[in-house]
């Protein structure tokens, strides 16, 4: 046998030098676009302040989290509790807002234990409490955490979505003043309810308003859970720990029962819906408008989203500039770089592109949800007119939007997590290389603040109702202008075709925008004619709604890629000069492998022929390639330091596999194996003696 040269060998590239050989020439000012992702310079600069300052602090260490016992966790999530609570009301709130964004993507479970009081309690005293309501439970500590620590009891076991189905029940007793708190049933139990294992002291519990022997739907009550002193469970209180989940261990979730807990009848948040001691109950004329405040949560997973699937690209793209496999036969070279291979840029790119696509549409909802609430805000609970119809209008799209992209961004978010995983082989079922634990933590963004499935289907209500809205001569909200050039008069979907055929004109932006509006209301029409078809089979509208149900959720998905895509368009145009060519690229492969991905619907509604579909396969294949020129800087924009990446495979510096091996060895001493002498001796030792049992007469014959 004859053996291979060893000068023919592969040579064995540096990976430092490997990913510097990606920055020699970037296409774009990668400082310019860190400030645009960011906001502007200064937005930029404090986040790299508070980035630092949480990597020098001790208490802040995340590198040895997948060793942590349950307890431990908890434990150290804590730790940093009062550290982040005095920050919180001595530091300006736009520098507040973005240290929880940041922790967001580096602690999410910590995240998620400090915003159950900060965002979800202190946020419904806030949002549903009156001016002195609030002011009592500021002045006992509830913003400080001085006294208070809060938890959200909204879940139970036996309901999550449907909240208006919620069991437990707060009802009068007129002759005390008070509300009689109160778990009927085992599927009443407060279920999933973070902080409350170990933690809080008070919770904001919805339930149902039972007033004189009639119910007025679920309002929200401050109920004291422990003694702030002996911190002993109050009477008629029940707690326990639901344990380990699939991630984000270190809050405490916990369930709750109450039994016949009595609370003075001003620990109702009254902002809203008002009961006075008589056993009167007063609903504000507006009461839609008391929802606006529960769209947050799902605003703010829209940049959650966003921020989270850079960090995980940022991983998988640096990697894949470092490692090496297989090459091209000749001796002596070196293997080739993943992310050469065009495979692998089909794999990672369009994922970058839908990225940026998030970042720029969780920008102008937060912007849009943010003008909305300061509309909302400053109008009373007598107003009347069309500052309020249009407060209502405004809601409404802002509910439906929101819902959409929550939905849809958060699954994006999900699969880029784990394609990013799978595309680091082996090594990405690591718990030290930062994506496995990325996924468990952040699924469960899918189901929280709303079912995701639940969420497509009311925006899908929201595209039938607007859709029907409009054909009877009600204007189009801006999230649907799509649908004035698409849609006639009497709801038809207007023929459009792509009117060129070569790679320019298929693949321009103002094509696939228009491809996108076209696609959109075809699967709105088709959601409104099913719709239509329910109710003349005599359906109840409800029942058309769920007849449709299938339809909705599809036109939500295809409505979601086309606000993605304009959003993102409309970002390009704002954007400086320098970075317009590499944004509006991405923009192309957002919307080109979106079409490509669902390229049936494009084929169904005639804007795209075949053909044309064909040449638009061959625009991603090019445009992944040209994005890969970018890659690593694409990312180096993204401007997480490595404390904030937190994995060795995605370093800034390519030196992957000394910090791997660092990491593991440092975390993973040598020792005795402590069951050696239990278990493995024993089996190694054994022997194969067996009994055969007696000789048997029929044998000796």
């Amino acid at each position: 046998m004859s053996g291979t040269d060893v000068s023919l060998l592969p040579r064995v590239a540096n990976p430092m030098e490997s990913i510097a050989e990606e920055r020699r020439a970037p296409s774009f000012p990668i400082r310019d676009l860190t400030y645009w992702i960011d906001g502007d310079k200064r937005v930029t600069e404090m986040k790299e302040r508070i980035m630092l300052e949480l990597e020098r602090d001790p208490l802040w260490r995340v590198n040895d989290h997948p060793n942590l016992t349950l307890g431990e966790t908890r434990e150290r999530a804590m730790s940093k509790v009062r550290r982040l609570a005095d920050l919180a009301v001595s530091r300006p709130l736009d520098e507040t807002m973005m240290r929880l964004s940041i922790i967001s993507v580096l602690d999410p479970g910590f995240w998620t234990r400090f915003g159950v009081h900060f965002g979800l309690f202190f946020g419904a005293l806030q949002g549903q409490a009156t001016p002195s309501q609030l002011a009592y439970w500021m002045e006992k500590g509830a913003l400080s955490m001085q006294g208070i620590t809060g938890c959200f009891g909204m879940t139970e076991l036996g309901h999550g979505s449907n909240v208006a189905g919620l069991e437990t029940t707060a009802t009068l007793d007129e002759k005390t003043d008070e509300f009689v708190v109160h778990s009927p049933t085992l599927t009443a139990t407060k279920w999933w309810i973070g902080g409350a294992a170990h933690t809080a002291t008070h919770c904001a519990v919805y339930a149902q308003l039972i007033v004189k022997g009639k119910c007025y739907g679920t309002k929200t009550f401050v109920v004291q859970l422990r003694d702030t002193q002996t911190f002993q469970l109050m009477p008629g209180v029940n707690i326990g720990d639901l344990g380990k989940k699939m991630g984000r261990d270190q809050i405490d979730n916990g369930w709750i029962r109450f039994t016949y807990v009595r609370i003075p009848r001003s620990n109702m948040l009254m902002k809203h819906t008002k009961v006075t001691r008589a056993g009167d109950v007063m609903a504000p004329p507006l009461a839609q408008l008391a929802y606006g405040a529960l769209i947050q949560g799902r605003v703010s997973m829209v940049s959650d989203s966003a921020n989270v699937a850079k960090r995980a690209l940022t991983i998988a793209t640096r990697y894949a500039s470092v490692r090496r496999q297989f090459g091209s036969g000749k001796g002596g070279e070196a293997e080739t770089k993943l992310l050469d291979y065009p495979i692998h840029q089909h794999r990672l790119l369009p994922l970058m592109a839908q990225t940026f696509a998030m970042i720029f549409a969780a920008r102008e909802m937060t912007a849009n949800y943010q003008k909305l609430m300061g509309v909302l805000g400053e109008l009373g609970e007598d107003d009347q007119g069309p500052a309020v119809q249009d407060a209502i209008k405004n809601l409404k799209e802002t509910h439906a939007t929101s819902a959409g992209l929550k939905a849809f961004c958060t699954w994006m978010c999900l699969n880029i997590i784990d394609q990013c995983r799978q595309s680091l082989g082996g090594h990405g079922y690591s718990a030290y290389t930062g994506l496995s634990q990325a996924y468990s933590d952040f699924a469960v963004h899918c189901t929280w603040e709303g079912d995701n499935t639940i969420l497509t289907l009311q925006c899908g209500r929201y595209l039938v109702a607007t859709a029907l809205d409009a054909r009877k001569g009600q204007p189009l909200p801006d999230n649907l202008a799509y649908l004035r050039d698409t849609v006639s008069a009497d709801g038809s979907v207007v023929a459009k075709a792509c009117k060129g055929d070569s790679v320019d004109q298929v693949s321009a932006l103002d094509t696939l925008k228009a491809a996108w509006s076209s696609v959109a209301a075809n699967a709105i029409r088709s959601a409104v004619r099913d719709f239509e078809a329910g109710l003349a089979k005599g359906m109840t509208k409800d029942d058309a709604y769920e007849f449709s149900s299938a339809a909705r959720l599809h036109a939500a998905r295809m409505h979601t890629y086309t606000y993605l895509l304009h959003r993102f368009a409309a970002q390009v145009d704002r954007s400086p000069a320098p970075l317009r060519s590499v944004l509006t690229l991405l923009a192309q492969l957002f919307g080109a492998h979106s079409a490509v991905q669902h390229s049936g619907e494009f084929l169904q509604s005639g804007f795209y022929s075949g053909a044309q579909v064909d040449t638009l396969k061959a625009f991603v294949n090019t445009a992944c390639a040209d994005v890969r020129k970018d890659a690593v800087p694409l990312t180096d924009a993204f401007g997480y330091t490595d404390y904030m990446v937190n994995s060795p495979l995605g370093r800034y510096d390519g030196n992957v596999y000394e910090k791997y091996f660092d990491i593991v060895t440092s975390l993973n001493p040598a020792k005795p194996v402590p069951y050696f002498d239990s278990l493995i001796k024993p089996l190694l030792e054994r022997t194969n003696e067996s009994d055969a049992g007696p000789d048997l007469e029929i044998d000796q014959e």
